[in-house]
């Protein structure tokens, strides 16, 4: 499998920051697989001479290792890195040889402190766009500590590898052998699970002008505008990025014709780092309580007080529950198509929503499983007629509608799932491999009870200004009950509430 001229073109320009020559060592045989990574080697080697490949026995065949003259690597990939995952051959190339890892220092020396052997094996596959940051975080972990290693292991390559251990999601993380933890992860929080949370304690003198809490879309611009007016800030979020991180394309963000949703979250994270916005990661608040100020106690304890608060928690997608959702999560119950779709193919599915969302699934789906059943509660569908237009034209998608799903069943994983006809009550099961759930969004405001106003879908009530029903807290975004669930009216409306939290804090507060 070879590069094509753009991906070379990249290449070479990365390879004259190499600090150190390296070695990819291959472990190869005779098969089809062998011979895609050998020609994937062969073009890397070719375009450096800093770069050479030697053979040897693995433990995965075909595989490789990356290594230098200094030392035998910790990084192996049992996969030919394109796609989604070049970027991350790339930086492990650099990184294995000499080129420092762009992370904090708490973070690096929370890493070389490890005194432990891990050995992670991460199970991806290449049109996953969410399994890159798992794996840099866990190559940045091999390369910093001696005591861990990593391997990345294409599930299209070791598919009895993916039967035998029931993996019907990525990015899946096993450690020593056992299952670690599936989805997306952050190195803060791989490393909170296997050394335990660091302990850390927000201390301030004096409240800040505004806590934004979220990190989406809204929640970064709110932050930035207020960070402007210069305000004093500080945001709370459990990622950065939001939703959008989960985003594959992007086509609608005006002026930027195409980008990914991590691509936007981490020019999102840049554009802050521009401005003194205290940044606390990987926490969330769970109470809000106001006097005369306003005091967030963290999932973690802490406390923070501010004068102003904009609440940008945004929403997530919308469980269908329904009996074995949760119970054959990641055992054939998935959100992402273009992720774990490929686990899929040549099996039949179900689609759970006849929205864009549950059509553009649909129609993605089709391209690898056997067949694709989508289920629409209403007697029509939702979708956008262009959708419905293009997945007309494909034979192996059928549309059931009137379809309230009762449940979905299996043993150790998804084996089939149940219906009620809405027009009969009839009650029908089918048979499949897996189910989709593409039903919407539910705003993340359960934490705050019945503090604020809420509509009956549990949005945040606010007004022209962005206030909620109860003075200096603002919210934006999808978590508020905005008619449309858009990235640029988000960003809108954090821009919105930060020029009006600016306004309450000149009216009702001395500078």
């Amino acid at each position: 499998m070879k590069l094509n001229s753009e991906l070379q073109k990249q290449f070479t320009g990365y390879m004259d920051l190499l600090k150190d020559d390296i070695i990819l060592t291959a472990s190869l045989d005779d098969s089809e697989n062998s011979k895609k990574v050998k020609d994937f080697l062969d073009d890397i080697s070719s375009i450096s001479e800093k770069i050479v490949i030697k053979e040897a026995s693995l433990s995965r065949t075909p595989s490789f290792r990356i290594d230098t003259k200094a030392k035998v690597g910790n990084i192996v990939f049992a996969a030919v890195p394109l796609g989604h995952e070049f970027a991350s051959f790339v930086l492990a190339l650099l990184q294995s040889s000499g080129v420092v890892p762009k992370i904090s220092e708490e973070s690096k020396k929370r890493i070389q402190e490890i005194d432990q052997a891990y050995h992670f094996e991460t199970y991806i596959s290449l049109s996953c766009h969410i399994c890159p940051d798992v794996v840099q975080a866990l190559n940045i972990m091999a390369v910093l500590n001696d005591n861990i290693t990593h391997t990345t292991i294409d599930g299209a390559l070791f598919k009895d590898e993916i039967d035998d251990l029931n993996i019907m999601a990525v990015p899946t993380v096993m450690l020593n052998g056992r299952e670690f933890m599936a989805g997306r992860t952050s190195i803060e929080e791989i490393l909170d699970k296997i050394v335990g949370e660091k302990q850390t304690t927000i201390s301030y003198s004096k409240p800040f002008d505004v806590m934004v809490i979220g990190g989406g879309p809204a929640g970064s611009s709110s932050a930035i505008y207020a960070a402007r007016k210069g305000l004093s800030v500080i945001m709370v979020a459990d990622k950065v990025g939001g939703q959008v991180l989960d985003t594959l394309s992007i086509e609608n963000l005006i002026g930027t014709v195409y980008t990914e949703g991590p691509k936007l979250a981490q020019a999102l994270n840049t554009h802050m780092q521009e401005y003194n916005i205290e940044i606390v990661k990987n926490q969330t608040v769970s109470k809000l309580e106001k006097d005369e100020l306003i005091n967030a106690t963290l999932n973690n304890g802490d406390e923070i007080t501010a004068k102003s608060v904009i609440i940008a928690t945004g929403a997530r997608w919308r469980n269908a529950n329904v009996p074995g959702e949760k119970e054959f999560k990641n055992k054939g119950v998935a959100y992402c198509p273009h992720c774990d779709g490929p686990l899929f193919e040549n099996k039949d599915i179900a689609v759970i929503g006849g929205g864009n969302s549950g059509i553009e699934a649909a129609i993605d789906l089709s391209n690898t499983s056997s067949k694709v059943t989508v289920l629409e509660f209403m007697p029509e569908l939702k979708a956008d007629a262009v959708l419905q237009k293009k997945m007309e034209q494909r034979k192996n998608i059928n549309v059931i509608l009137n379809a309230q799903t009762t449940e979905i069943s299996g043993d150790s994983r998804v084996s089939g799932l149940s219906y009620k006809d809405r027009e009969t009550n009839q009650i029908h099961d089918i048979k499949l491999a897996g189910v989709f759930v593409q039903i919407g969004l539910a705003p993340n405001t359960e934490w705050l009870g019945d503090y604020l106003a809420k509509s009956p879908m549990g949005e945040i009530i606010v007004d022209q200004k962005g206030e909620t029903s109860i003075k200096g807290i603002y919210a934006a975004g999808d978590c508020t009950n905005s008619s449309y669930k858009q990235i640029v009216i988000a960003m809108g409306s954090g821009a919105t509430a930060a020029l009006s939290v600016a306004d309450y804090l000149m009216k009702n507060f001395d500078k």
